[in-house]
């Protein structure tokens, strides 16, 4: 038998009000320990809290039998004046009491999809949702926390069932008469299967929610004095990198994450690119800057030379940086901007948001993150191995693959050693 749990669930006090979750087993002890008894299910009920004959708090009280409850178990909540000391005396006397402890974080959720209230997507989609800062990022997260990746996952895994039906039917069962001929269910099944391979690999194409997550990465690069990290400056709205007049002032990535317009990006500042570096830690800060090109999704040019042939498929503006600046004339093939005056730096903006809605999800598709996006790639893959075998043991086989990394998606196998970091990003009350 599990433990019963309790956290704060509301935020940090003080506040207008606090509330207390307990979970499992010994949820409805603790609460008729507190009250003397236990309210009706599902009913708020105000009620003097007591503990060792002394009042904590006047309180409304809720409880709720599982196993219909947010965590599957028996749950309780404690809706209190919302005073660090208040929370402090609860928490304090809930302590002392047989069978309970101080939850870990996300430890409510990982017992909801202990106990199947949820599943795995939706556990991340919560993840995501409580970190959310944007309007897109609440969008998609919520989107992913009620279920959507679930319900796609679940609707391929249907499909793919239903083929391996008709493949270990005919494995067990090929020589009955009932069974379709052999040769018509094998041609059924590539074909079908061959089809959705091809609607998840679009599915997989759609750009990854971690851009809408944690931000579009835009680099700035170009030689030294170019007007980098200015220009970093200017669009963060604030003093992130150093700038002076000395060549090579900037050695390393200088990450900035800003918000614009409801979409996130994450501004990086590198050193200046050129052939014939001074010293070690100036030739490390060109590989770091040429390791951040090569990763970015999108590329502001501010050299006067052209984009680098290798770095042309990356999304990209040509900037004519330091227009204000004397001797500087001007390049209508690039979008002239300046720090020091704000020239262009509304157009930039503006070109950058143009940029970034063809790099993020649509809003009425479902984005998956790196670990969902592994495992459906992995499934489709063995959808197109089957769809192209003539072995039925061999075909038998990919299928059941398939099935695996659909299950592993929602959860349903082999996730334990993933649960740990993912519940780690939760808050201790959730």
């Amino acid at each position: 038998m599990s433990d019963t749990i309790f956290a704060l669930s509301s935020g940090a006090p003080p506040a207008g009000i606090a509330v207390i979750r307990i979970s499992g087993p010994d949820a409805f002890a603790a609460v008729s320990a507190l009250t003397g008894s236990v309210p009706p299910p599902r009913r708020a009920s105000l009620r003097t809290l007591r503990h060792q004959g002394e009042a904590l708090d006047r309180a409304v009280v809720l409880a709720f039998p599982g196993p219909a409850t947010a965590t599957g178990e028996d749950l309780a909540e404690l809706h209190l004046h919302g005073g660090r000391a208040v929370v402090r005396a609860v928490e304090a006397a809930l302590a002392t009491m047989a069978g309970l402890r101080g939850a870990e974080p996300g430890e409510f959720t990982r017992r909801a999809l202990e106990h199947g209230r949820i599943d795995l997507t939706e556990a991340e989609g919560l993840a995501d949702l409580l970190a959310a800062e944007t309007e897109i990022q609440r969008r998609t997260a919520l989107r992913a926390a009620e279920g959507g990746v679930r319900v796609q996952i679940e609707g391929w895994a249907a499909r793919t069932l239903q083929l391996s039906a008709l493949v270990e039917a005919m494995l067990d069962h090929g020589d009955e008469d009932d069974v379709a001929r052999e040769g018509d269910v094998i041609a059924g099944v590539q074909r079908d299967a061959g089809r959705l391979a091809t609607e998840i690999a679009a599915v997989v194409a759609q750009p990854p929610v971690e851009r809408i997550r944690d931000g579009i990465c835009v680099v700035l690069a170009g030689p030294p004095n170019a007007g980098k990290s200015t220009l970093l400056n200017a669009l963060a709205g604030r003093n992130a990198a150093i700038v002076s007049p000395l060549a090579g002032t900037t050695r390393d990535r200088i990450e900035v994450p800003v918000m614009r317009d409801g979409i996130a990006y994450l501004l990086t500042d590198t050193a200046g690119l050129h052939a014939a570096p001074a010293d070690l830690v100036e030739e490390i800060g060109i590989a770091r800057a040429r390791d951040a090109l090569a990763s970015a999704d999108i590329i502001l040019w501010l050299d006067d030379a052209p984009l680098p042939e290798a770095l042309a498929g990356i999304p990209h503006l040509l900037l004519h940086a330091r227009a204000d600046a004397a001797g500087r004339g001007v390049d209508g093939a690039r979008l002239a901007v300046s720090a020091h005056t704000g020239e262009g730096l509304g157009q930039l903006w503006d070109r950058l948001a143009e940029l970034a809605a063809t790099l993020l999800p649509a809003a009425d598709t479902i984005a998956l993150n790196a670990r969902q996006r592994a495992l459906t790639e992995h499934a489709a893959s063995a959808l197109r191995d089957a769809a192209g075998q003539g072995d039925v043991l061999l075909m038998a086989e990919e299928l059941r693959s398939a099935l695996r990394a659909f299950h592993r998606v929602t959860g349903a196998a082999d996730v334990e050693a993933m649960l740990d970091a993912l519940f780690g990003r939760f808050c201790i009350g959730k």
